[in-house]
């Protein structure tokens, strides 16, 4: 497998559906083997999160971007991604592995509790949030930094998710993150590969 990207962009369906798409992944995925581009499209159909995901493969190739698919693993199986982030309502690691054999395998977990369970069921990575108020989950309480490091102590790297800013990122850091994953600070900035390079600079420099 290789290295587990640093900065993970996920998408939703309004973002794989819009025209300026291609531009602002082919600039996140200029980050190259430190990012990731996650086809992600709740409640749209397989139909969607499988075209965007072909998409989003062929604008990673050049720089080699890593690309990840959520929450299906036999689509990320047959795409040969890289990945596949499972959310709570989705498989357990352990049964996705059955199904994607090579590659990593996240989860997103919200307390301790979620993250101790996840790590017993066979997860890669965990992906922690949400660390501060964010827009995409107004009724999701902020869980803090502390959450970061707790489950940063149970071995596995810690994603951290929810409010993440390129001003952001070192604390995250500090606190314990392996890295950040976003929606809006990076497809949304003005300058999308900028903001994904502010994203990445607190860990430049690490192997």
């Amino acid at each position: 497998m290789r290295p587990l990207p640093r900065v993970h962009a996920f998408t939703d369906a309004a973002l794989l559906a819009a025209p300026e798409f291609g531009i602002r992944a082919a600039a996140i995925a200029a980050g190259g083997p430190a990012v990731a581009l996650h086809a992600r499209a709740r409640g749209s159909g397989g139909a969607l999160l499988a075209s965007g995901a072909r998409r989003i493969m062929a604008l990673a190739r050049p720089p080699e971007a890593a690309v990840f698919v959520s929450g299906r693993p036999d689509l990320a199986a047959a795409l040969v991604a890289d990945g596949v982030q499972l959310g709570s309502d989705d498989l357990t690691p352990g049964d996705a592995r059955r199904v994607f054999p090579h590659g990593w395998i996240g989860r997103s977990v919200h307390s301790v509790e979620e993250a101790k369970a996840a790590v017993d069921q066979g997860a890669d990575f965990l992906v922690v949030g949400s660390v501060y108020d964010t827009p995409s989950h107004p009724e999701r309480p902020a869980v803090g930094l502390s959450l970061v490091t707790k489950a940063a102590a149970l071995g596995r790297p810690v994603i951290a998710i929810g409010g993440i800013t390129p001003e952001r990122a070192a604390e995250v850091r500090a606190a314990g993150a392996y890295g950040v994953a976003a929606i809006r600070a990076l497809w949304l900035a003005p300058d999308p590969a900028a903001a994904t390079l502010a994203m990445l600079s607190p860990w430049m420099g690490d192997a």
